[in-house]
């Protein structure tokens, strides 16, 4: 779910109202939105980069973070929550948006050599457009928050923005050779062609995760103008040539995209929030983009749909009893004008939302217009009799009787490094079925843990000022990757549990196996006892040799029991012997 950073004055004044914190709270709430941090630009600085210094000359103004659902693109920017906000409240009616027509349109044509890499473009221009400072921020932030969002990252839609008036149309979109394309890149002196440009970008903090959209390619997208001047080369970096300013009067946008129906979505989204700030509000100029055929399509498509729900469906299905005028209104507050025909509803749906796919989706705004609170509580007209998943019942009864025997419960993290279940564990990584993370933000989370028992050692080390012994255990689950599931994954639910002492003390993990067996009513294999568990005699790099065993039932391995290798205990910085027991439940539910 993204979340958008606004200031909270400059809302107030948007709104024509100021609210106390709780007061606007209450509002987003009622809205489907939550408010979920108040702050300031120094408090986030300091709680990011934990440096003082660095932000003591950050702004103090609050700033309120906003969750915003992850499919209403038209509130990612304070004109979209503003004007969703108004709406909501009855002051203002939902904008109707126009097309202006320019003495001569804007054209993009689209070489077919793009079809190697980004076949699709879509353009459109804002005029006599004014930029104050914070709608100049907000108008790039909004783009970010879209790359992150919708565009997953710029892999589907990049977004390149303009000063037309210092440009020249028509514009060719172009794949070529990266040694062929030559340009200034936003805020930079120096000319650069495709491939010095990866390089130059390679440690850059943000750019750096979009050059492998590309970097690998024969050819790389490029925009230019009439002049041959470098527009941008998507999905990477604008040409400072054409960057826009706060004295930029006429956008040229443009979308280049791997996905045509996500492009459209952005622009839409674009024009529509931002067409606020021209001299004509609500005013776009559509451009003419010739396709590789020679067909000529005009975007933004700004289109208006309508969808046809059932007044009675829509009370059943939210269960409430509301007239169809009533139904009418809220779903007006909520962005969509209706109209009532009958025993049914005519939705207009604009083209900010275009998260409105379904009739479900319109049933769902009529529920937060009426408000979650309100709709009263009732059983279902038919039985349902509920009862607890059986491996989480189990899983609660071990605790139970494990903690009964002297162990104390840790709750350890799912996520664990490398080098936790590989090196540290005498293992090679490469070997064990461990679900990687991409592209991890910390060294600490790189894998999904394949085994509980790095988590437990951890704690260890943390307590290991406590007196002896220490005994520790965790139920819970584990990730192994499976090529066999719909996935690539499956959870596994592992009990294990550690017995720190100044001896290994293998007895103690050795009598709390049997004691769950015992538990679990699983006899000892005998002769006699076809089905049952027993201990068979193995080897692993991360137990002491000869003192390690694969705990077997019903002649399948589900765990292992032995006394940890001092080498193990090394690289979790442990000074005193451990023996371990660590075996799936599953078999047993």
């Amino acid at each position: 779910m993204p979340t958008i950073g606004v200031k909270r004055d400059l809302l107030f004044e948007a709104l024509g109202k100021k609210y106390t914190d709780d007061e606007f709270q209450e509002l987003c709430f009622s809205f489907g939105l939550e408010l979920d941090e108040v702050t300031t630009e120094k408090q986030m600085l300091t709680k990011e980069q934990g440096d003082v210094a660095a932000a003591a000359d950050a702004n103090e103004e609050v700033i309120y973070r906003i969750d915003i659902p992850a499919n209403r693109y038209d509130l990612l920017c304070l004109e979209g929550l503003v004007t969703g906000l108004l709406v909501f409240q009855g002051k203002v009616k939902p904008p109707k948006f126009e097309f202006v027509a320019p003495a001569q349109r804007q054209v993009l044509k689209i070489d077919p050599s793009t079809a190697q890499i980004r076949p699709h473009a879509v353009a459109a221009v804002l005029r006599n457009v004014t930029f104050t400072q914070e709608a100049y921020t907000s108008f790039i932030d909004l783009q970010d928050k879209l790359h992150q969002n919708i565009c997953r990252k710029r892999t589907l839609v990049a977004i390149g923005t303009h000063d037309l008036d210092t440009i020249k149309g028509p514009f060719s979109y172009e794949a070529l050779a990266p040694e062929q394309i030559k340009f200034v890149p936003l805020n930079q002196t120096q000319e650069l062609n495709g491939a010095q440009l990866m390089d130059f970008y390679a440690t850059h903090a943000q750019l750096k995760q979009y050059l492998p959209i590309i970097r690998d390619a024969p050819v790389y997208p490029v925009i230019y103008d009439a002049n041959r001047v470098v527009l941008s080369l998507p999905p990477i970096i604008n040409g400072d040539h054409s960057k826009i300013s706060l004295n930029t009067k006429n956008v040229f946008i443009e979308c280049t995209a791997t996905d045509l129906t996500k492009a459209k979505v952005v622009l839409d989204t674009i024009v529509c929030l931002f067409s606020e700030h021209c001299a004509k509000k609500f005013t776009v100029e559509p451009c003419d983009v010739v396709q590789p055929d020679g067909s000529i399509v005009s975007y933004p498509e700004l289109a208006v749909r309508e969808e046809r729900i059932s007044v009675k469906r829509a009370n059943a299905y939210i269960g409430i009893d509301e007239p169809a005028s009533k139904l009418a209104d809220m779903l007006t507050r909520m962005y969509l004008e209706a109209r009532v025909d009958g025993e049914s509803l005519v939705v207009k749906i604009p083209p900010t939302r275009h998260d409105v796919i379904h009739a479900c989706d319109v049933y769902e705004d009529i529920a937060i217009a009426f408000g979650y609170n309100n709709i009263k509580k009732s059983l279902p007209a038919f039985m349902q009799i509920a009862k607890q998943f059986p491996l989480n019942k189990l899983t609660e009864q071990l605790r139970e009787q494990v903690a009964q025997a002297g162990f104390t419960e840790a709750l350890t993290f799912t996520l664990c490094s490398r080098d936790d279940i590989g090196r540290k564990l005498n293992k090679s990584i490469e070997a064990l079925p461990a679900v990687h993370i991409g592209n991890p933000k910390t060294l600490e989370f790189q894998v999904v843990r394949t085994t509980l028992l790095p988590g437990l050692l951890k704690t260890l080390v943390a307590n290991r000022k406590m007196p002896l012994p220490l005994k520790l255990f965790e139920i819970s689950d584990a990730v192994v990757a499976d090529e066999k599931t719909e996935v690539g994954a499956r959870n596994e639910r592992r009990l294990c549990a550690v017995n720190c002492n100044k001896t290994a003390g293998f007895e103690v993990v050795h009598g709390l196996l049997d004691r769950v067996m015992q538990l679990l009513s699983v006899p000892w294999k005998t002769a006699s006892v076809d089905k049952g568990y027993y201990l068979e005699s193995t080897e692993d790099a991360s137990y002491f040799p000869g003192r390690c065993a694969n705990v077997m039932y019903d002649k399948v391995v589900i765990g292992k029991i032995g006394v940890l290798h001092p080498t193990v205990l090394h690289a979790f910085d442990l000074t005193t012997p451990c023996s371990v027991v660590e075996f799936t439940i599953e078999p047993f539910v």
